[in-house]
Order: C-alpha cells, then structure tokens, then sequence
C-alpha cells in the first residue's frame, strides 16, 4: 500500500514539473516541434511531387524545397536527380547547387566558403541574402567575408525597391565589386530608356557613381598587377643575366647557347619530376622541386664545363668564331632536346607553390611568381657574396682585369676560366629551373630569353653587377607594360629600338665597361 502512494506521488510530481516546463517555455519553442512536422511533411511531399508531369506542381515543389529545405535532403535529391529525365535534372540543380552551397559556408576550408558565398551571389535568390549576412558575422578571413558581404548587395541590388537598390549600388562602390559592373550598368542603361521612371533614374545616378568609382580603382589595380608581372620576368631575366654577364662581361664570350643551358635546366627540372613519379611515394611528390635545384644546376654547369674545355677553351680572343661556334652547339641541343624529349612537356608545380594571396581587391599575387622574386634576390645576394667578399671572387677578379700577372702570382687561370664558365652556366640552369613554374618546357625555350638577356647585360654595362639588376627590372617592366597595347612581337621590337637609341648616347651602358675585353 505504501509503495502504491509512492508511486502515485512520483507520478504527481513528474507531471507537475513537465506541466511547469511547457507553461515556462516559450509560446515559439513549444510549437517548434508541431512546426517541424509540418516542414517535414511539407518538404516530404515537395520531394514527391518533383517528379510530377505537372510543371506548376513541380514549381511550387521546387520553391517549397528551395524555402524550407537544407543540405541534409541532398543525398535523396541526389538519388533521385540519378533517375530522372534531362528537364527534371535541369530543375533539381539549382536546388541542389543552393543546397550545398548553403552548407558550404561554413565549411573549414577559406577556398570553399568564398566560392560558395559568390555562387549564392549569382544565383540571384533572396532567400541566400540571411544566410550570407550570418555567414559573414562569423567570419574571421578578410576576403571570404568580403565575397560574402558582395554577394549579399548583389542579390539586394535585384530588389524591386528602389531604395534598397541606391544603397547596394552605393555599397558595391565602396567594395570595388568588379562582379557587380554587369549589374550597376544594365540599371544605367535602364534608365536611358524612353519609359523610365523618376525612381530608375535615381537608381541610375547611384548605379553610375559606383561604376566610375570601380573602373577607377580597375586602372589602379591592373597597374599593379602590370607592375608585379613585370618584376617576375625580370627576375627570370635577372637569373640568367647575371650568368651571361660573368660569362660575357669578365669572360669576354659571346655564348650564344645560354639559353640552351637554360633549356637543360628545365628539362633537368623535368627529369627529376618523372624520377618522382616513377620511383617514390606519391607523398613525395612535391619535393621533387627541391631536388631539382641542384640537379638543374650541375647539369648545366657540367655542360657548360664540357663546352669550355672542348669549344671556347681554343677560340679565346676570337669572339666572332666562338659566337658562331656556340650558336652551333644551340642548334645542336634543341635538335636533340626535340628528337628525345618531343616538342612539349610540362612540369606541375608543387602543391606549395600552387595559389596566391591576393592583397587587395582585384590584385592576386600567385605564389610561383613571389617565389621567383625571392629566388633572384637570393642569387643576386649569393653572387655578391661570391665575386666581392670571397677568395674564389678575388680570383676571378683578378683574372679578369689582368690574366698575366695574376698568372705570375701562381693563380690557375686555366681553371678560373673553366670553374667560372661553369658557374654562369649553372646560373642559367637555375633560371630554367625557376621558368617551369610559369611556363610549359620545350626545346625552343631558351630563344624567347637569350635576346632580351643579352640586351640586359649590354644595357647594363657589361660585367656590372648593379647594371644588369637595373637593365633586367627595365626591360621586365617594359616588356610586360607594353605587351598588352602592342602584342608580344612588336613590343620586342620598340624595345630593341629603344636599347639601340639607348646605346648610340652610352655605348658602354649604365655602367662602364671593366673587363679582360675592355683592356684588349
């Protein structure tokens, strides 16, 4: 009897205490689980009407699926979309595309959330306009919330009320929102219509103002991606004109193959690329890059060792037959470069090397370039160190100013030379290596950069370390400002014209001539 009233009191007070929850809950909570059911019924009979013959029915599926729907339903939209005909495929993707994207934004990956931010901005649903504004709340990476924050005004732009219109055009302005030109001009354009409407025309003033004002900063930004483009090729330039200029400027040979030893240090670079595949784990892969620098390097520098002491070791003094003489032996190579390797080939850039940062809006600077700018200030740095703080460039140097008497003092001259080669050689081996990052290998590589590198170190004054980095930055920057206007032929040649009226007032360049020619 007892255990029945406790057990009674137990059940009284369960019941006191749930009925107490539920008056003390609010009146939207308490009814979430009646609304919920009501979703759930509404989305489960979208998704069988889907199918339905009956275009309107399968409209108003598709708007209840797209209003009330969420990424959770995508295996089963999936499943069905892998059954259905072509018209019911094309209806089902947007959904889907909305769906994901929507999960997408906040996915751990920044690459991820801000292609899914600028796909709801494109895909002109109002609906995305709360999940995008509460996306970007959270967000913490500057540029995904930008893309956020544009594709919300995007989509508010397209609002039927005019002063949601003037203050997102107003806003776009502010974002220099390249993606909204399309928009804000087809609302000018608009306005210029016989019909329009006091209310398009202010829309209009607004939608212009922010068009002037991206195109404006449009000019900015492409100058400094002109500007960033010209300094990578005049890095690739300065790498393998600091080569030439020790081999021209304190040599005094006119090496017409250095751009083939560019040539070897790209396929080297290609070589070592396969090696990887071939024989290491897939993991490995991206190391492959590193391992080619040094394999790029004494490739070309023992080529080139091989070229001095069998071709220019004898032609010394004689610049006209060496230059004939080398420009044979470059014929020779890219013939044998096309007969083994083909006339193409390509080297996939590492994963750490792959993307950019982008700094500001509409300027991207991709990794592989700033690892090029990196990479010539470090040999510039490495042949300083070398020629003017170390005893191999005391050496060099004196072998180039006055062969005789360092000979006397017991300095190896032969060997100088033949070292010396070698290292400009190496360094044009290292440009090749650096040039796979940005361009395909193929056995005419080293032709599109031995006439601009030759123009360097002639500009620069041959054998002057600070001539050929200024001579280098010059015809980079020229060369990338004036493709755009006169194409890649004739901007060579206003180029070369300008070298020639260049030299006819300084024949000895920037700088002035010192070397083992100058004294001849």
């Amino acid at each position: 009897m007892d255990e029945a009233r406790l057990l009674m009191r137990s059940r009284a007070g369960t019941a006191v205490i749930a009925w107490c929850l539920v008056w003390a809950l609010p009146d939207g909570l308490a009814a979430e689980p009646e609304k919920s059911v009501a979703q759930l019924s509404a989305l489960e009979q979208a998704l069988a009407d889907l199918p339905s013959e009956d275009e309107t029915k399968r409209e108003r599926a598709i708007l209840v699926l797209i209003e009330q729907g969420d990424a959770s339903f995508l295996p089963r939209l999936d499943d069905l979309r892998a059954n259905a005909d072509r018209s019911l495929r094309l209806a089902i993707k947007p959904v889907a595309d909305l769906w994901r994207n929507r999960a997408n934004l906040t996915d751990p990956d920044a690459d991820t959330r801000r292609s899914a931010a600028t796909d709801l901005g494109a895909s002109g649903r109002i609906l995305a306009i709360s999940w995008l504004e509460a996306a970007a709340a959270k967000e913490s990476h500057r540029w995904v919330r930008y893309a956020m924050e544009e594709s919300t005004q995007l989509l508010r732009l397209a609002s039927d009320d005019p002063a949601v219109k003037v203050e997102a055009a107003a806003k776009l302005g502010e974002l220099r929102s390249q993606n909204a030109v399309p928009a804000l001009k087809e609302l000018v354009q608009a306005a210029n219509e016989p019909s329009a409407t006091d209310r398009q025309k202010t829309v209009a003033r607004a939608a212009a103002a922010a068009v002037e004002r991206i195109e404006t900063w449009n000019v900015w930004s492409t100058a400094i991606e002109t500007l960033f483009r010209g300094i990578s090729l005049s890095s690739i330039l300065l790498i393998m004109a600091l080569g030439l200029a020790i081999v021209f400027g304190l040599m005094g040979v006119i090496n017409m193959a250095h751009g083939e030893l560019m040539m070897i240090g790209a396929y080297a670079t290609f070589v070592m690329q396969e090696c990887f595949k071939a024989y290491f784990p897939s993991a490995w892969f991206d190391a492959y890059y590193l391992a080619a620098l040094p394999a790029s390097f004494c490739a070309a520098a023992l080529f080139g060792l091989i070229l001095e002491m069998t071709v220019i070791r004898i032609l010394y003094g004689r610049p006209l037959e060496t230059m004939l003489a080398t420009w044979g032996v470059s014929l020779v190579l890219i013939q044998a470069a096309r007969i083994y390797f083909g006339d193409l080939t390509a080297v996939a850039a590492p994963a750490w090397l792959s993307g950019g940062a982008q700094v500001m809006v509409g300027v991207f600077l991709p990794f592989n370039r700033l690892f090029i700018i990196g990479l010539s200030i470090l040999c510039v740095a490495g042949i300083y160190a070398l020629l003017f703080r170390s005893g191999i460039g005391l050496r060099v140097r004196a072998v180039t100013q006055n062969r005789n008497m360092s000979a006397c003092l017991g300095i190896p001259t032969r060997k100088v030379d033949a070292y010396t080669f070698a290292f400009g050689s190496g360094l044009a081996g290292i440009a090749g290596w650096a040039l796979t990052l940005v361009g395909n290998v193929e056995p005419g590589l080293g032709q599109n950069y031995i006439v601009d590198s030759f123009m360097v170190v002639v500009t620069g004054g041959v054998g002057k370390l600070a001539g050929t980095i200024i001579a280098s930055l010059g015809i980079g920057g020229l060369n990338k400002l004036l493709e755009p206007s006169l194409g890649a032929v004739y901007g060579k040649v206003l180029i070369l014209v300008l070298v020639i009226l260049f030299l006819q007032r300084r024949p000895s360049g920037l700088f002035a001539i010192k070397g083992r020619h100058a004294d001849a």
